[in-house]
């Protein structure tokens, strides 16, 4: 093996060399949210003096930490301290559209240290999660409010982008109706009845959800509009509608259950009735890094995993359906939509 510097790959060894830490850059935005440092930069400039008293931080690495915020363009230096960068203003300031701050402080408490075990993942096969889903896992979190919520706010975050680019992604204006499985809260569902004032909709979900779900529907003014349907979705029929949505659902399970769910859909939807699914389908054909990253923490969480998206198409197909389009949508797991259509 050469060992001449001549022969040294210097763009790789230093683009492997900051891989290798990138790590670091995770937990400078995790904690900057849980420092409450972007609310209160959105209040107006702060300098250090400040930040430090406000937050209750020490001094001693703040300079530091605030520099390189700064050189992740998630905050500006002033003339008269630090401001929020516009895309921290629009996506870790609460209450905007787009708000992260949820996605980034599970990700710090829970997935940070789940990541840790990959290696010990890779060994045994097993998820590493410190509460691994799977079958009873979301009633037994659901039995506790406060932990719901959070979970079911950074849900809502997690996709945030997910609502306005289906609604755009599925041929909707052909339906009056549709169901969203395993819909949560309804955040999803409230944005495709937002983009399209034709639609009723529905989320079937697990009871201990109602609560919530009706609580985020009178926040949203669309109680009127979005029902709520009760049951395990492996043994209660599946409400009638036009549309049934299967999203980031059938990737928790195995691929026999995917199978069972979509011929439970054909079984509920009348002709000309659609399914959609979407998850951060597999393409080995078009490789995409965010899907497989998403693929590797589902199985680190639950045990299941994405799929390729041929994979789906046959699942449809068998169970009946008549793929009809599919499509990469833009989210921050970068996920694949499939409609199947009944004949």
């Amino acid at each position: 093996m050469t060992t001449t510097t001549d022969s040294v790959p210097y763009a790789d060894v230093i683009e492997l060399g900051r891989l290798n830490t990138a790590y670091a850059q995770s937990k400078i935005l995790h904690s900057a949210v849980e420092t409450g440092l972007f609310e209160l930069l959105a209040e107006g400039a702060a300098d250090e003096t400040v930040i430090a008293e406000r937050l209750g931080l020490n001094p001693r690495l703040l300079g530091d930490f605030l520099r390189a915020l700064a050189a992740l363009d998630l905050v500006r230096r002033t003339g008269d301290g630090y401001v929020n960068a516009p895309r921290a203003a629009a996506c870790l300031v609460p209450d905007n559209p787009y708000y992260l701050g949820n996605s980034a402080r599970a990700a710090s408490a829970r997935h940070y240290a789940m990541w840790g075990r990959l290696t010990e993942a890779l060994r045994d096969g097993q998820p590493k999660a410190e509460q691994a889903a799977g079958p009873g896992a979301f009633e037994r979190l659901y039995q506790n409010p406060e932990a719901a919520r959070r979970f079911l706010a950074h849900m809502d975050s997690a996709h945030a982008l997910v609502g306005p680019e289906l609604a755009a992604a599925v041929p909707w204006s052909r339906y009056r109706s549709f169901v969203d499985v395993g819909g949560a809260r309804g955040h999803i569902a409230a944005a495709l009845a937002t983009a399209h004032p034709q639609l009723t909709g529905g989320v079937f979900e697990l009871p201990a959800v109602e609560p919530f779900f009706d609580e985020h529907m009178a926040e949203l003014g669309l109680a009127d509009r979005i029902s709520f349907h009760s049951g395990d979705f492996f043994t209660v029929p599946l409400p009638a509608a036009d549309v049934l949505v299967f999203g980031h659902v059938l990737h928790d399970w195995e691929p026999e259950q995917r199978q069972f769910l979509l011929e439970r859909a054909y079984q509920a939807l009348a002709p000309g009735g659609a399914v959609v699914v979407y998850d951060q389908m597999l393409d080995d054909a078009e490789p995409d890094l965010a899907s497989i990253l998403g693929s590797l923490n589902v199985a680190l969480v639950t045990g299941g995993s994405e799929y390729l998206v041929q994979d789906c198409r046959t699942w449809m197909e068998k169970a009946g359906f008549r793929v009809e389009s599919g499509r990469r949508i833009r989210t921050i797991g970068s996920d694949y939509v499939l409609v199947g259509v009944k004949p």
